[in-house]
């Protein structure tokens, strides 16, 4: 909300003006100048407001030029009327941009709802998981955009999963959403990890066979991702991998990326990648921190054009908790960018809080 001291600027100017023109010689015109008042007022006040200090600017033009006898003189009368209609112009100009700003509003308020929707926030723990995430869009404002995670729970294991959809846009948001919508609805089944990647791959296939509209890229991306369980009762992250960075393991202030040896082709290949899913178990035992991320977080450049180390950031965080984590890889990759990303970035940090036994 503007300070309402700014309110009083206007009258000091339509003051000093008037006052101005009054005491200087009648071949030197200020009264001019009033229309800068209404001006200034609608840099931050509404139509309403500024209706009436262009309307206050006009009675001091009209007073000013009655005190010299004046008001009848032609040229005198144009300057009145001139005022009056760009006064008008500019309560005008306001009302319009008062317009836009309250539909700019309502469409925030929807992207910010969709947004949730569709990228739910994760909760801080699940089973003996605890977890911090964050999501850091390319554009400015924006609020969807193709990086994509969602956890799930089944009877005793949580699974995970962390995305990037080739592309921008509304086809990436449309297949991200697709892919979300497909990891919930089954993976809270007991079906084996392969086969819930199977799944999301089928799913998103499916979509390349429908009509679609021929948006750029539409029928042409795909999805790199990385699906994850990790039992309650076990030490260990069961991981599929379809063609997403390689998850990092933080342990002891050491650094192990979890690249395995059977890696898939991302989600959305179709026949390419039917059958070839296969899953790798790593250990993840209590204490332990896990890293998932985006392609957007590691190619991240500076203003020389060198990659966001991320690796390197690592050693030595642990022990702090995962929001603590995020929080601190957040601040150090915006501060490589200088606050400006070049494409969406996502993070989730989780960590074995205990193991069940």
């Amino acid at each position: 909300m503007a300070d309402p001291r700014l309110g009083r600027d206007p009258l000091l100017v339509i003051g000093l003006i008037t006052l101005g023109d009054v005491l200087t010689p009648a071949n030197i015109r200020l009264s001019p100048l009033l229309i800068a008042a209404p001006a200034m007022t609608a840099s931050f006040a509404g139509p309403l407001l500024t209706a009436c200090v262009g309307l206050l600017a006009v009675v001091a033009q009209v007073a000013a030029n009655a005190s010299e006898g004046l008001l009848g003189h032609p040229g005198r009368l144009t300057e009145v009327i001139t005022l009056a209609l760009v006064s008008a112009m500019i309560v005008l100009f306001r009302a319009v941009l008062d317009r836009h700003m309250r539909e700019l509003n309502r469409v925030r308020a929807v992207a910010d709802v969709a947004q949730r929707v569709l990228l739910r926030p994760l909760p801080g723990r699940v089973g003996p998981l605890l977890i911090a995430s964050v999501y850091l869009a390319a554009e400015p404002g924006a609020e969807i955009g193709g990086d994509l995670y969602a956890a799930a729970r089944t009877a005793n294991a949580t699974r995970l999963i962390i995305g990037d959809v080739r592309g921008s846009g509304l086809t990436a948001v449309a297949d991200a959403s697709l892919v979300l919508g497909a990891f919930r609805a089954i993976a809270h089944w007991p079906v084996p990890l392969t086969d819930l990647a199977s799944h999301l791959d089928t799913a998103l296939s499916a979509e390349r066979t429908e009509p679609r509209d021929k948006a750029p890229g539409a029928g042409e991306s795909f999805v790199t991702a990385a699906v994850l369980e990790i039992p309650d009762d076990l030490p260990v992250v069961r991981l599929v991998n379809c063609g997403h960075p390689a998850p990092l393991l933080l342990r002891d202030s050491g650094v192990k990326a979890l690249e395995g040896q059977a890696p898939a082709l991302p989600l959305g290949l179709g026949h390419l990648a039917a059958g070839r899913y296969y899953t790798e178990n790593f250990p993840f035992d209590e204490g332990d921190q896990l890293l998932l991320y985006t392609d957007g977080v590691i190619e991240a450049r500076n203003s020389e054009g060198a990659f966001f180390p991320l690796a390197e950031r690592l050693p030595g965080a642990d022990g702090g908790g995962p929001q603590y984590l995020v929080d601190r890889l957040q601040r150090d990759l915006l501060s490589h960018t200088g606050g400006h990303q070049g494409d969406d970035a996502a993070m989730v940090v989780l960590e074995r809080h205990r193991v069940a036994r």
